[in-house]
């Protein structure tokens, strides 16, 4: 008997706890609003669309890791961080 009582108080306390745990979707970032094209940080085969040199026109052709005129989109604020040269934004959607 004692045995349900326990296990009753622990289903109780439980749910309460869970109960003012803060939602999930609070603890998500919100989305960049703007991008920046950077380029020679992109690894091979990991570019975004076309080369800067019109060598090719389609993403994931990059051949070699840190080609000058290879892109990738980063959040604004980032590319002078990791390295890269800006070469234009993209607004989101």
């Amino acid at each position: 008997m004692k045995t349900i009582h326990w296990f009753a108080a622990t289903t109780v306390t439980l749910g309460l706890g869970l109960a003012l745990l803060p939602p999930a979707a609070q603890a998500v970032p919100a989305q960049p609003k703007v991008w920046e094209k950077c380029a020679g940080v992109a690894k091979a085969g990991m570019n975004d669309c076309g080369a800067l040199d019109d060598s090719h026109k389609c993403g994931g052709q990059s051949t070699k890791d840190n080609d000058p005129n290879e892109w990738v989109y980063v959040p604004q604020g980032t590319c002078a961080k990791i390295g890269g040269t800006v070469k234009g934004e993209m607004p989101a959607k």
